[in-house]
């Protein structure tokens, strides 16, 4: 008894130990394979805080009490630092932020220990609204306080302190703005390096991917910023504290007044695009079903493309506007689209019973229905609802006469019609395009509207029939253009 358990638990037991073991191995594999991954990130966020270190320490031995002049100065840029990262404008791969021009001119018209402090100050307030990871941050510290103080640095060995008098001249011509500009962009390279240093190491990103997607594409928008920072610095260097406390706070509003337009763009793009997807779904349901369908009967969906076509082109001849084509387009696409109900010994038969003859009457009915669900297709689901209609009266299903069937209706009858007639995928021998013109003569006036048959042959004879029709290669995804109706359809629910 004990040897035939341990027989019928042995197995089990192998199994288990041989899946443990494995897990094991991949774990220690995992973990071997990390170990100098974390090694390499430690190295890396020891470095960054040697360097913040490095770079406050280089401030502070830089500091003088003049840097801090005029403190009216030291706290308008301090604000704009700060409300600037918090209205920074992306758009695809383009960013503005005031909060970086901010940080240009306190590196440029104040020293490296108060550009420091404001570039510390505007990544606190970076943190508190997005709260990055500890090495984004430390990143952050790293490559702002390097390279603000690095660009002070390179301002005052170029100019020397501009809050010296003495230097007046010197930091009121264009030879100032030239350096002011010319700061910008090296101190944004220097800024461009840090980050892709902090992608390659942490998310494993190429430096040459980096600047071909990220370092390229800003580089219109980021000499834009450096034309208006040198701007800035000339207009305070030569008209004082007053006037750029007024550009100031013009950027500062024209950031505002953009974000909220970007913001608003984006929520109407986001609406159309949930708009299109619901009239996609909305359509796609129709378009399954016509397809469906034409499973089943293998003439449905190529004779709705043809009747599409014919229909268009007979609107055009009679002179219909654009909106009235698409219309009768429409109608013709869909108009059979309530034979989706028909049982298969009704849809395929060729003699129908007087019963059956009663459930196929209803299929106008049921493709109105089925159409008229759609927003904005009501004239459509009337067009399909009355194509059956005699101008004599006698059709189905309301008996209509004459001009009391919609236009499109009769239009699509015409078509349907000759279609039928001529088509090569009907259980009938096809007419030919001579013998059905002359099979709609024969019906006009009773069945079908006299003075659209008549224009409809005129149409075949200078074509030619063989030309303009034979429908037999027409394609029901061509005459659907779906994303172009699906868009369309969408329209009226933004409005």
């Amino acid at each position: 008894m004990e040897r035939s358990f341990a027989s019928a638990w042995r197995p089990a037991l192998l199994k288990y130990n041989v899946v443990s073991a494995v897990k094991y191995d991949r774990a220690l594999r995992a973990y071997v394979m990390a170990v100098p991954r974390r090694h390499i990130h430690r190295l890396y966020l020891a470095s960054q805080l040697a360097l913040f270190a490095g770079a406050l320490t280089v401030a502070v031995l830089a500091n003088s009490s003049s840097d801090w002049h005029p403190p009216e100065l030291v706290a308008l840029l301090l604000v704009l630092s700060v409300v600037g990262e918090r209205l920074t404008i992306t758009v695809g791969s383009q960013s503005l932020s005031a909060g970086f021009i901010a940080l240009v001119l306190a590196m440029t018209l104040l020293g490296p220990a108060p550009a420091v402090a404001i570039g510390v100050a505007a990544i606190a307030a970076d943190t508190i609204g997005r709260r990055p990871s500890l090495s984004a941050i430390v990143t952050n510290l790293a490559g702002y306080s390097t390279y603000l103080v690095v660009g002070s640095l390179l301002t005052e060995l170029l100019v020397g302190k501009v809050s010296d008098p003495r230097l007046d001249p010197a930091t009121k011509g264009a030879t100032f703005a030239l350096i002011v500009f010319a700061v910008f962009i090296a101190t944004n390279i220097l800024n461009f390096a840090f980050v892709a240093l902090h992608k390659r190491v942490i998310h494993g990103r190429g430096f040459f991917m980096q600047i071909r997607t990220l370092f390229i594409p800003m580089l219109p928008g980021q000499f834009a910023a450096a034309i208006l920072a040198a701007i800035l610095a000339v207009a305070y260097t030569n008209l004082g504290y007053p006037v750029l406390l007024g550009v100031v706070i013009v950027i500062v509003i024209f950031q505002y007044l953009a974000m909220a337009l970007l913001r608003s763009e984006d929520r109407a793009e986001q609406l159309e695009a949930r708009s299109v997807r619901l009239a996609s779904m909305q359509l796609g349901v129709l378009v399954t079903l016509v397809e469906t369908l034409a499973l089943r009967d293998r003439m449905t969906a190529r004779h709705a493309a043809a009747v599409a076509r014919y229909a268009r082109a007979l609107a055009r001849e009679m002179g219909c506007d654009e909106a009235e084509q698409e219309l009768v387009h429409t109608a013709g696409l869909l108009h059979d689209i309530g034979k989706f109900a028909l049982p298969d010994r009704i849809l395929h038969a060729e003699v129908l019973s007087d019963e059956d003859w009663a459930v196929v009457r209803r299929h106008p009915q049921e493709g109105a229905t089925l159409v008229g669900r759609l927003d904005g297709y009501g004239p459509v689901a009337d067009a399909i609802l009355y194509h059956h209609e005699h101008v004599d009266g006698s059709g189905y299903p309301a008996g209509l006469i004459g001009n009391e069937i919609p236009l499109a209706s009769r239009i699509v009858a015409v078509c349907s019609v000759y279609d039928t007639l001529t088509a090569r995928d009907t259980y009938r021998s096809p007419m030919t395009p001579q013998d059905a013109i002359a099979e709609l003569r024969r019906v006009a006036g009773r069945q079908l509207d006299a003075e659209i048959v008549g224009t409809f042959v005129a149409m075949l004879e200078r074509a030619g029939p063989v030309t303009l029709a034979h429908g037999d290669d027409a394609d029901f995804e061509v005459e659907l253009a779906f994303e172009r109706r699906a868009r369309a359809l969408a329209e009226p629910t933004l409005r």
